[in-house]
């Protein structure tokens, strides 16, 4: 039934990916583009606004020192996060930097995929003193500077994990990437209340417009956005998807941003079950992005657009630009941007219906409701009465193999049977000639008999008497 409808909600692979084709998945709150891309994208026309501004001769500056500048910029951040992390603006000595850390660096080669305490134990241990210094030194800042905007604080994070990210370039890739887990998760739980929401944007507003916009749209149904999942069967508290809607609605009482992003996976998962399980067919890109899309309405968790943003701000990039995590989150990221610029067309509705039904002004008819169940119910019946006629012929098949064979063995039984009677007869003639030949030889035994038993007391001789 569902395989007959055109499909309204279309993001194909390549529209997931990165708009500057680097490989990796894009987002639209980066407009398309990855958060490595975005980045660039955005620190180069600042950098040519500044640079192409006529100096002070008049003369318009060059590319080479547009370049110089920007080479300068990097080293004075570079300055201020050794200031940050070592208290003196030259770096510690290298010698000694090998022998505090060639130990620690040892120990962090053992840790386990997901033990954050075994992490916790060897960043306090003495030869990661080094590195539980740099740490502590980073919080302390970010929480004394909290009044900075969000997006400074944003850039010193992310400088932060990739500074803390080069003592392990010795690493194997995995094993880097499970340590600046535990790094986030370190960082980000300790900052979460001084980053989260902040003062300087507008999340709040944003998190209010987003949760008054879903809540206006309670009335769209799995049918107009095409989900293929029936329902009428079941009401909203027993729905196959509450797994996927509580998972969604937990997003908001982690903090680090990666068991938000888990959350995120939890509830994708969950939403392919559901799919699965209730769709004959293999779920597609198109199909599980119909049923997130719904999730989100029904869910309408809070402070969406807040979380969404503190991931994209303050979680590890590789989180978000490859792997599940990144490709359901951006997924959750289309659904957000779907519902945000949702309108008539898109749920095969007129404007002026779209338009009533947000206002209140009346709802989806009845009759629509009715005439959808109907349609089902129509379908349902084609197929039973085609099963019934299938089961009819079989039923009819069945029946003239078992008179087949009803016949076959009775045929069988005739012939077993007449067989009986022969051997049967065959045996009394041969018993009547055998009792006949058997009685005119008994008088010659017993005189056999008679003369073997004379012949046995000639040789015995004489009995013996008694005295």
């Amino acid at each position: 039934m569902w395989t007959d409808k055109q499909r309204g909600i279309r993001v194909s692979q390549e529209e997931l990916l990165c708009k500057n084709a680097c490989g990796y998945y894009g987002n639209p709150a980066w407009q398309g583009f990855c958060s490595k891309c975005w980045r660039e994208m955005v620190d180069l026309p600042g950098g040519h606004r500044q640079d192409s501004r006529a100096s002070n001769d008049g003369t318009p500056l060059t590319f080479s020192k547009f370049e110089e500048k920007k080479n300068t910029e990097k080293g004075r951040r570079i300055n201020t996060m050794r200031r940050l992390f070592w208290g003196s603006p030259s770096a510690p000595k290298h010698q000694e930097t090998s022998e505090s850390l060639a130990h620690a660096l040892k120990a962090y080669q053992s840790l386990e995929p997901g033990d954050f305490p075994g992490f916790l134990k060897i960043l306090r241990s003495p030869p990661s003193q080094r590195l539980q210094s740099q740490c502590t030194a980073f919080l302390k800042t970010v929480e004394a500077y909290h009044a900075l905007p969000v997006q400074k604080q944003s850039d010193l994070v992310q400088d932060f994990y990739q500074s803390f990210a080069e003592h392990f370039n010795s690493f194997s890739e995995v094993q880097v990437t499970h340590i600046m887990e535990h790094v986030e998760k370190l960082v980000m739980t300790r900052l979460h209340k001084w980053v989260f929401c902040h003062d300087s944007c507008d999340d709040e507003q944003k998190d209010l417009a987003l949760q008054r916009r879903i809540r206006a749209l309670n009335w769209v149904t799995p049918q107009m956005l095409n989900v293929p999942f029936s329902n009428e069967k079941s009401t909203v508290t027993n729905d196959s998807f509450l797994p996927a809607l509580t998972a969604l609605i937990e997003m908001d009482a982690k903090r680090a941003p990666q068991d938000k992003l888990a959350c995120v996976s939890k509830c994708s998962h969950h939403v392919f079950e559901v799919l699965s399980t209730s769709n004959s067919e293999p779920t597609n890109a198109d199909d599980f992005l119909s049923g997130l899309i719904y999730v989100v309405l029904k869910a309408n968790p809070p402070r969406l657009h807040s979380n969404m943003q503190y991931v994209i701000r303050f979680g590890l990039p590789h989180s978000l630009m490859a792997g599940e995590s990144g490709y359901y989150f951006t997924n959750l990221s289309c659904a957000v941007a779907f519902i945000e610029k949702l309108n008539g067309p898109a749920l095969n509705l007129s404007s002026e219906e779209f338009e009533a039904y947000m206002l209140r002004k009346s709802a989806p008819s009845v009759e629509n409701k009715r005439q959808q169940v109907a349609s089902g119910t129509r379908h349902l019946l084609e197929e039973l009465n085609g099963r019934q006629e299938k089961l009819d012929q079989g039923m009819d098949d069945l029946n003239a193999q078992l008179q087949n064979w009803v016949q076959a063995v009775n045929s069988q039984l005739d012939e077993a049977t007449a067989k009986l009677t022969l051997v049967q007869k065959e045996i009394t003639t041969q018993n009547e000639v055998f009792s006949s030949s058997s009685h005119n030889a008994s008088p010659q035994r017993g005189e056999k008999h008679l003369l073997m038993q004379k012949l046995t007391d000639e040789q015995a001789g004489p009995k013996d008497t008694e005295c």
